[in-house]
């Protein structure tokens, strides 16, 4: 039960007119009438018991972006419903508010509500409040109910207004190789008549044997190629870098690459880990990957402890047992990397062709130029210190033979890209 400010206000108004006759009998006959017409109005509220609550709308919404859950009320009743209705959220989906809504005797209606999240993962909807209100308007009847509904919150992937610059440039690499060349250790194109000056290692004997004359096979640079996507979702994961977390940064990066990967032909597998394998993305077709990525990312958070290194290199070694790059989302971070990464990675250089992407916080460049007072100058040699432990990161990376990308959040993607179509263009994938 609840009662309305109608309510309220009659009785102000009753006890007011009751007082100005000062009479005890009058203002117990107010307080009866107000009192039975709460009743009354309770009585003549529609039954909220009989109501049917379902739910649809968008199960997937990008953040940043807004979505609409939909939720249908029927009233089997003979009585109209006369309600203010709240269908309650998380905080962070940021839903509207409570609606008014009429629902006739025998029929349904719809409430559409605006979600407009401001964090990536699952969103589970929270229980619907009827309040139900009687024909005068002094009373209501109310009562929660559980209705299930789910919204996953997707990776924004803002880093999308990079693909056309980066695709022209893998566009102009696919001309440069549009050229065939005669040899080994690429795919084979088509059989072509011999010329002077041809490897005769590339003649088809069996072809040329039906043939009036001699051929020679021609061959073309594979397209098949894999990267691994390795998510470091550790503690150095959780710092936030420009005002977002640096898992975010790598998230946006990861999806650059792969959608340029996957349009040069290239497979592309995804693994987040920290002390567990949080998610998985194996196998993916081509026109699959992108959208099972972002639906594996979108329950990622950082997980408050350091990452196990051997789990991340033995996780690897299983997932992919050929040469391959592999691509590692991580920090710079002397300690965490001594503890973690760093022992494995001759193992890993060994095996795979190997590039560490991280992000770089501009803060540290921007305290390492300031000199205006003592206490800047105490952040400044902070700050120089920093950055020379994570170039000392960097040297004893590259020197095993990995190739480090280290960028600002807002350039990382667009690095990462780079340095990936680098590889492609020195023929080193």
């Amino acid at each position: 039960m609840a009662v309305t400010r109608r309510a309220a206000l009659v009785a102000l108004i009753g006890t007011l007119a009751a007082a100005a006759s000062r009479s005890m009998a009058g203002l117990l006959a107010v307080d009866g009438v107000i009192l039975a017409a709460i009743a009354l109005d309770l009585v003549l509220a529609a039954s909220i018991r009989q109501l049917t609550l379902s739910r649809s709308g968008d199960t997937t919404i990008l953040l940043g972006q807004q979505g609409t859950a939909t939720l249908t009320i029927g009233n089997p009743g003979r009585r109209q419903l006369r309600s203010v209705v709240r269908d309650a959220w998380q905080p962070s989906v940021q839903a509207t508010g409570p609606v008014r809504v009429v629902v006739p005797a025998g029929g349904q209606v719809v409430v559409n509500t605006t979600l407009a999240p401001t964090r990536r993962g699952d969103k589970a909807a929270g229980r619907v409040t009827v309040r139900s209100l009687g024909p005068l308007g002094l009373a209501a009847r109310q009562a929660s109910r559980t209705v299930p509904w789910t919204v996953r919150v997707l990776p924004p992937f803002l880093s999308r207004k990079h693909l056309p610059e980066k695709l022209a440039v893998l566009r102009q690499l696919g001309g440069q190789h549009q050229s065939l060349i005669r040899g080994q250790g690429t795919e084979f194109d088509s059989l072509r008549e011999y010329v002077i000056g041809d490897d005769v290692r590339s003649i088809d004997w069996r072809s040329s044997a039906r043939r009036a004359e001699v051929l020679v096979r021609t061959w073309r640079p594979e397209r098949d190629r894999r990267i691994v996507i390795v998510l470091d979702t550790g503690r150095t994961s959780a710092g936030r870098v420009a005002g977002a977390p640096r898992l975010d940064t790598y998230l946006d990066a990861a999806l650059l690459l792969a959608a340029i990967a996957e349009r040069a032909g290239d497979r592309v597998d995804l693994i987040a880990v920290d002390r567990q394998v949080r998610a998985r993305v194996i196998g993916a077709s081509r026109t699959q990957v992108l959208a099972r990525m972002t639906d594996a990312m979108a329950a990622l958070e950082p997980e408050l402890s350091e990452s196990d290194g051997g789990l991340i290199a033995s996780t690897l070694l299983a997932a992919a047992r050929q040469r391959c790059l592999v691509v590692i989302l991580t920090d710079l971070n002397s300690t965490a990397l001594e503890l973690g990464l760093l022992p494995a990675i001759p193992l890993l250089a060994a095996r795979y062709r190997l590039l560490v992407a991280a992000v770089a916080d501009p803060r540290v460049a921007e305290l390492a130029a300031a000199r205006g007072d003592a206490a800047s100058v105490y952040q400044a040699a902070a700050a120089e210190r920093a950055r020379a432990e994570r170039a000392g990161v960097a040297a004893r990376l590259s020197q095993a033979g990995v190739g480090v990308v280290d960028a600002p959040p807002d350039r990382l993607p667009a690095a990462l890209a780079d340095a990936y179509l680098s590889l492609k263009s020195a023929g080193q994938l």
